[in-house]
């Protein structure tokens, strides 16, 4: 289950802008403040059926966006990739450590982890 929220995190994440108002507050209440579909009917005076209707039509508006863009998909492959330049970059670090310093290197080395970290970050 938690593998479950945490796909439909992202997914809301990502694409929650494009949901109608209604389906953003439904979904808000059901993935991230944990309320039941009852719990939300009962807040909203509708049936438990309309709440999940509308939950139901939130989630597969999100997850045919991300089968049509595959924006996610190419995130997650973005991070490994930085990660992997991260580690190339401490690698060339190290081994201009080993071998004497060179200061041209060294500053490359933390320039190009500057930029990383940034990459990161957004």
């Amino acid at each position: 289950m938690k593998n479950q929220a945490y796909r439909m995190a992202l997914l809301y994440d990502f694409y929650g802008d494009i949901l109608t108002d209604r389906q953003k507050e439904f979904y808000d209440l059901y993935y991230n403040e944990d309320l039941s579909l009852s719990e939300i009917a009962e807040n909203y005076g509708i049936s438990r059926q309309g709440v999940r209707d509308v939950i139901v039509r939130a989630e597969a508006t999100l997850t045919e966006l991300e089968d049509k863009t595959g924006i996610i998909r190419r995130f997650h492959l973005m991070q490994d990739q930085l990660k992997e330049v991260l580690a190339d970059v401490e690698a060339i670090a190290r081994r201009n450590d080993a071998v004497g310093q060179d200061e041209e290197i060294e500053a490359l080395t933390t320039r190009v982890k500057a930029v990383l970290d940034k990459l990161k970050q957004e």
